[in-house]
């Protein structure tokens, strides 16, 4: 009886590796970059503007975190 046996190894080199931490990085500044904006534009407008959104001032940051990290 024979037998067919063939195995896959994962090889990540040393390029994939800093590939991933370059992309990983990216795209938490990217994120961040997200939230900042965010947070500097809700807090341009006025409590009025605010409460028409549905938005109180102290919900600013978590409005925020939710854009940018989708938490």
């Amino acid at each position: 009886m024979a037998y067919a046996h063939t195995t896959r190894i994962a090889h990540n080199g040393l390029g994939d590796r800093m590939a991933a931490l370059v992309a990983s990085v990216k795209q938490s500044l990217a994120q961040r970059r997200v939230y900042r904006q965010t947070v500097r534009e809700l807090n341009s407008l006025t409590t009025r503007e605010l409460s028409d959104l549905g938005i109180h001032r102290s919900m600013i940051t978590r409005v925020a975190m939710e854009a940018a990290y989708g938490n």
